[in-house]
């Protein structure tokens, strides 16, 4: 009997728990989306009531989860041939895929409608397509067909910062989709860095990363490219509404570092000891992390001090 078959039987079992269940939601990436959301909410110029800001960015929570459950039922088959994503609960035998269907399912509907009642329609509806890109675009057929799967697919993952700055306004701004460039040309450099030090994970699972289909020497390339195109775009934020001394002194800082961290990639020798072959892919992949905190954390320091009249231009 093959892997899959033994998990798909254990998962009948009815065993699964709460944990397994919240495992489903993605819970790492669905913190981004409520951090990114809840800057969005925070930063635009109209004010909203705590109670309803709380349940907005409770309903986007929900809304991103549902996206990660739908996510890895669809993904399920190449879930158990990566090493990186065995342990998730469908491949791990914890949860059946129909099961998780049906809770991805039950959650999209519900935060959709949820959202719209507790704000406005433009934000349930940013959501909504949030959702259906990330599912159906990106998972469906962008990630299994083209290797530009996440330089298209990051969209998804860019449409937080809007919906929370959309709960607050009920539109769409400059600043709104500012928020939603920087992290939509973050995403590649951050997720192919992560690719590089993957090894052969992506080619076992026949999904045509950057890495498989065009070698790891064009990723590098394509790394500093995409780094080199983000840094303006990051910096010049800093002289909108949105940003200030503060956030633009702390993206200044956060570019160089990036940019640096891009070129050391593609200056990297691949012959290099084994001990040492990933160390600065890992680095890099780890400086993307604070990189885009250190952005969004900048903006909402600069939205507090521009409500006491500190901090703008």
């Amino acid at each position: 009997m093959s892997d899959a078959s033994i998990n798909s039987t254990t998962a009948q079992t009815g065993d699964a728990g709460f944990g397994d269940f919240f495992a489903l939601l993605k819970p790492r990436v669905m913190s981004l989306v409520v951090f990114t959301a809840l800057v969005g909410l925070l930063a635009a110029p109209v004010g909203v009531h705590p109670v309803v800001g709380l349940a907005a960015i409770l309903f986007i929570a929900v809304g991103g989860g549902a996206s990660g459950a739908l996510n890895m039922w669809w993904d399920a088959d190449i879930d158990r041939v990566m090493k990186r994503t065995r342990g998730r609960p469908i491949p791990a035998g914890k949860v059946t895929e129909g099961e998780a269907f049906a809770f991805g399912m039950t959650l999209s509907v519900m935060s959709i409608v949820m959202l719209a009642l507790a704000s406005n329609f433009v934000a349930a509806g940013l959501l909504a397509f949030t959702i259906f890109f990330y599912v159906v675009i990106y998972s469906m057929w962008l990630k299994r067909w083209t290797p530009q799967n996440i330089v298209i697919g990051g969209a998804a993952g860019a449409f937080p910062p809007m919906i929370g700055w959309a709960v607050a306004t009920g539109g769409i701004s400059v600043e709104s989709v500012l928020m939603f460039t920087l992290i939509f040309m973050w995403t590649p450099p951050h997720f192919w860095a992560l690719c590089l030090f993957m090894k052969s994970d992506y080619e076992d699972a026949g999904v045509p990363m950057l890495t498989v289909t065009h070698g790891r020497k064009s990723t590098r390339k394509h790394i500093l490219v995409y780094t080199l195109l983000l840094a303006p775009i990051a910096i010049g934020a800093g002289f909108t509404s949105i940003g200030g001394p503060v956030y633009l002194s702390v993206a200044v800082i956060l570019n160089a570092l990036f940019v640096k961290g891009a070129i050391d990639i593609w200056k990297r020798d691949e012959a290099m000891a084994e001990a040492d072959q990933y160390r600065t892919e890992k680095r890099v992949f780890k400086l993307s992390l604070y990189y885009l905190f250190g952005h969004f954390t900048a903006i909402l320091l600069q939205a507090t001090l521009g409500s006491y009249g500190l901090g703008g231009w």
